[in-house]
């Protein structure tokens, strides 16, 4: 095993559609493991031969049409702990799915959306927090070297978004939601790519519309938060921003964190 593991996120947008694209990122980059999110698939429609075909072995928890997520791991197959967040038991969204893998507890999570504000929309997305939060505290009790990464449909500080005042009404800026993600770092988690770029203007996402890409108005949604028994393991974080570049594209990009293997 090398000195170093790479945990990556990527929010592919609808994984038959994107497949080509997943899979030159995956060959190119090498993660050791991938999460992903908005697979928008059931679970028999997933694609996992093409991943063995690379050497990657999956889990996923799937969804008709739209959310799903899932696990991918360089040469291993990870070990599912669990699919789903308890506290809702009508809650049938495919968001969370979270495994233990290369001596690492992985938690992959697609965060809902929220808009419009006010709303249903985003009251569920308060409680969802609450939920994940719940769980959060429940594996730092553990004292696990873990990771929660994904797609989290929150814009954490002003530095996150090339303009504060153009996404203000929005439910990934609204105090509510940043609050609920402040406490998750307060509870003890690191936020990887903030703790190395803390001067901010790193963004994740750029909008199909408007020609958020080529004018980079972007914002960061995607995170990776370490556990305190993971965080002194931090070597580097980033963003592979190129790929949103790319024909046929998410309008994500993916995130990465680089640990030491203890």
């Amino acid at each position: 095993m090398p000195g170093k593991i790479r945990v990556a996120s990527f929010n592919i947008n609808g994984i038959k559609a994107r497949l080509p694209r997943l899979l030159e990122w995956l060959e190119e980059t090498r993660p050791s493991v991938a999460c992903l999110q908005e697979i928008k698939t059931q679970d028999e429609g997933f694609p996992a031969a093409e991943f063995e075909k690379i050497g990657y072995g999956a889990i996923w928890h799937g969804q008709k049409g739209f959310n799903g997520v899932a696990m991918l791991a360089d040469g291993q197959q990870p070990v599912e702990v669990q699919r789903g967040l308890a506290g809702d038991p009508e809650d049938l969204h495919s968001r969370y799915l979270e495994a233990d893998v290369f001596g690492l507890r992985v938690a992959g999570i697609y965060l809902p959306n929220g808009n419009p504000v006010p709303g249903p929309k985003f009251d569920y997305k308060l409680r969802w927090m609450e939920r994940l939060r719940a769980r959060m505290a429940e594996i730092a009790a553990e004292e696990l070297p873990a990771i929660v990464t994904g797609d989290f449909n929150v814009i954490p500080e002003d530095k996150d978004v090339w303009s504060p005042k153009a996404m203000e009404a929005d439910a990934l800026m609204q105090p509510e939601s940043r609050d609920a993600y402040a406490r998750l770092l307060a509870d003890g988690w690191t936020d990887a790519i903030d703790t190395l770029n803390p001067r901010g203007g790193v963004w994740t996402f750029w909008d199909y519309q408007a020609g958020a890409w080529q004018r980079d108005h972007g914002f960061r949604i995607d995170h990776a938060l370490l556990s305190p028994e993971l965080a002194d393991r931090l070597i580097a974080a980033g963003v592979d921003k190129e790929y949103r570049g790319r024909e046929k594209a998410s309008d994500h990009t993916p995130v990465w964190v680089d640990l030491r293997v203890e």
